[in-house]
């Protein structure tokens, strides 16, 4: 008797590599695992607007508001479902091309079929109180001293992990199994270390 995959719900803000690591793994997962992404925007610009942070990621978190609002329009307007192709399409530019052109975008969303005038919200406040609810919703499982992503799956929530490269076939199973064990700990809250490298692709 076949039985439906968990469900695990992942906040990603476009713009952060290390989300897009943990997006990889994730999908790596569901190969190995029975789970299943579902895929929901936060933002970083949002997360950062009223804290004091140095000029240069200021900026940074200024142009991250674009591909965040371009992705919360395209869920708004065609549900869910749309979210995990043009991460992956979007993604796929910013990080392994590096390519955060307009040009760029325009080629993601040609790519998973949505419509050229959804670039008309990167630079709208227009779903700015949708995008704002997704990021909450993902935010206040976890606390506002994180970041992205954040994962929540059968009622425990966490960020990350912080990996670098994403561990594929097995090797993604079994740091999903321990991420999910130490998570699901009562009273457990954090482990770490200092990144000694930085994002690898591949």
């Amino acid at each position: 008797m076949s039985t439906e995959p968990t469900p695990v719900d992942f906040w990603f803000d476009p713009a952060c590599p290390w989300a897009w690591l943990a997006s990889r793994w994730l999908l790596e997962v569901e190969k190995v695992r029975p789970v299943r992404a579902r895929w929901h925007v936060m933002s970083l610009s949002v997360l950062n607007e009223d804290k004091d942070v140095p000029e240069e990621y200021r900026q940074a978190i200024r142009d991250a508001w674009r591909p965040v609002r371009l992705a919360i329009a395209a869920e708004q307007r065609f549900g869910n479902d749309v979210l995990g192709p043009l991460y992956t399409a979007l993604g796929t530019r910013i990080h392994l091309e590096k390519d955060r052109s307009d040009a760029a975008v325009k080629d993601a969303l040609a790519e998973v079929g949505l419509p050229e005038d959804l670039m008309e919200a990167m630079d709208s406040t227009d779903y700015d109180e949708a995008l704002r609810r997704s990021h909450h919703d993902g935010m206040d499982r976890v606390g506002q001293e994180v970041g992205t992503p954040v994962i929540s799956v059968e009622g425990v929530s966490f960020f990350g992990p912080v990996v670098s490269p994403a561990p594929k076939g097995e090797e993604a199973g079994k740091l999903w199994d321990g991420v999910l064990l130490v998570a699901g700990t009562d009273g457990f809250f954090e482990l770490k270390r200092s990144r000694t490298r930085d994002p690898i692709f591949d």
